[in-house]
């Protein structure tokens, strides 16, 4: 296609994906409007302040930030890295995975990785040696992941990997099983599920904070942000309380959208960057055939999420630049199959980082997994109007939360000034996941290619950006982007493009 000031691009969605889609193409001469249903653009980048304390609600730490490195790259070519700084994580111990009071740190870089856990493990040194090879061949296997131009990502390696369970690739290659389960320890970074989960998922997001770890100083709405405000200079829209309720279709292709105030946006080209489920809502035509819309509607979420943001007393709690797992059963897996008797069976426990050298914290988040059930009854009522029952429950899960935490951190309530709370119909209301899912469609090596969700559509005009297409988190959803973007600009010119920018 054209990439003339004629080509009218509109833009569902202002998350990451949406706002990066929008950026490279007003960058490339399309006319874009990026439309948000919100009262603020990004999405997962969203942060909200309570009595002076902000807070992340998605993207709570970053990796492969240092120069060089992918994701760094990336951001750099977007024109990111020039308005935010970053906070880096404890290169000993990004990471620390508790196993029923039982302490392992998990550090960046191949040596102190492989030497950390070997102290732990000296009979598995060889096994954490073959661990990390694997992890970097898979990793670098997918050339979209290692920002190689590619027409595929179809490697033996690559396909192998992504069809064989993380628990079955770790059961061959480390025989400790309390080690399998120290390496497993973040996996509420991805909802990983036993027997499901590709090792691949594992092994990109290993690779990608094994680089290094860093938070967002002052918060990841600073990216949002530096999108919004690229897109503008460009020539591009990007609108707030702009709720997308049609799409409108001629006999072969998407010609504009409506949003719930009865505006019409004409547009050559449609990308949607919300959940697969939200689009087929949105498009009544019958160029997406029923088993597409079944398909999109069978595909399994993975779990929500029940956060506790909490606020600190002043200089009463000391930073923490790391980020704490904590579990009080043997194993990290199946955290998601709880009761209303064993819930908590984990959590993840970090603060946030609000200025650069920070010595104290002023807030946290205890995030814990929730099922949807669980706050399905109270779908349909809004924000802050759900009743005396949900304030209750909510209540009740965050004090049994930071409970939890308190058996590994004492004087955490010494320490807390106040807390507010999300459930997984927050998360739904604010990003419009289905579910309240908290990374959108899972990964399933049972289903194969039926469990993912192609950036193309049958309408030709009408594309997918987004935590669904390619993988969540900021590099998944930036892999996704450049997929998408590939559609109007060719990979081999974007890939170009960030080389430029980087040299």
């Amino acid at each position: 296609m054209s990439n003339s000031k004629s080509h009218r691009v509109v833009i569902i969605g202002s998350g990451l994906g949406g706002l990066s889609c929008g950026l490279i193409l007003s960058r490339a001469g399309y006319d874009v409007t990026v439309l948000e249903q919100g009262t603020q653009p990004g999405g997962c980048l969203q942060c909200f302040t309570r009595r002076g304390v902000k807070f992340e609600t998605g993207m709570h730490f970053i990796g492969s930030a240092d120069r060089g490195q992918v994701l760094e790259r990336l951001l750099h070519y977007l024109g990111v890295m020039d308005d935010i700084s970053l906070s880096r994580l404890n290169p000993a111990g990004y990471d620390i995975i508790s196993l029923q009071g039982q302490l392992f740190r998990i550090a960046n870089g191949r040596e102190p990785f492989i030497e950390t856990l070997a102290r732990d493990f000296p009979h598995e040194r060889d096994g954490l040696n073959r661990y990390f090879d694997l992890v970097e061949q898979v990793a670098q296997a997918s050339s979209l992941h290692s920002l190689r131009v590619a027409d595929s990502d179809t490697s033996p390696l690559n396909t192998e990997y992504q069809l064989r369970s993380m628990n079955d690739v770790l059961g061959e290659v480390i025989g400790d099983p309390l080690l399998r389960d120290v390496l497993v320890g973040s996996l509420p970074l991805y909802a990983a599920e036993r027997d499901k989960t590709p090792f691949s998922t594992h092994a990109f997001i290993t690779d990608f904070y094994n680089q290094s770890a860093f938070r967002v100083v002052g918060g990841s709405d600073k990216i949002a942000a530096s999108l919004v405000s690229s897109i503008r200079n460009d020539g591009g829209q990007v609108l707030c309380r702009k709720q997308v309720t049609h799409i409108d279709c001629d006999d072969t292709k998407a010609v504009g959208v409506v949003t719930a105030d009865e505006t019409y946006y004409p547009a050559d080209i449609v990308i949607a960057a919300v959940h697969p489920a939200r689009l087929v809502e949105m498009c009544d035509s019958s160029l997406l055939r029923p088993a597409y819309r079944r398909r999109v509607q069978s595909l399994p979420e993975t779990v929500g999420g029940f956060s506790v943001y909490l606020r600190f007393k002043p200089q009463t709690v000391p930073y923490m630049n790391y980020n704490f797992y904590g579990y009080h059963q043997p194993s990290p897996w199946d955290c998601e199959r709880y009761t209303s008797e064993d819930w908590p069976k984990g959590y993840l426990y970090m603060h946030f980082c609000s200025r650069e050298q920070q010595q104290w914290a002023e807030g946290g988040v205890i995030l814990s997994y929730m099922q949807w059930d669980e706050v399905s009854r109270w779908q349909g009522t809004r924000i802050g109007h759900r009743g005396e029952d949900y304030k209750q429950m909510k209540h009740e899960r965050a004090e049994r939360l930071i409970d939890a935490v308190c058996r590994e951190f004492p004087l955490l309530r010494e320490g807390l000034a106040g807390y507010e709370t999300s459930t997984p119909l927050t998360y739904r209301d604010y990003t419009g996941t289905e579910g309240g899912s908290m990374y959108g469609i899972a990964k399933d090596i049972n289903l194969g290619p039926a469990a993912r969700v192609q950036h193309r559509t049958k309408i030709p005009n009408l594309l997918l950006t987004g935590q669904n297409i390619n993988s969540h988190g900021i590099l998944g959803v930036l892999v996704g982007t450049v997929v998408t973007c590939s559609e109007l600009l060719t990979s081999e010119r974007i890939f170009n493009d960030i080389i430029k920018a980087n040299t």
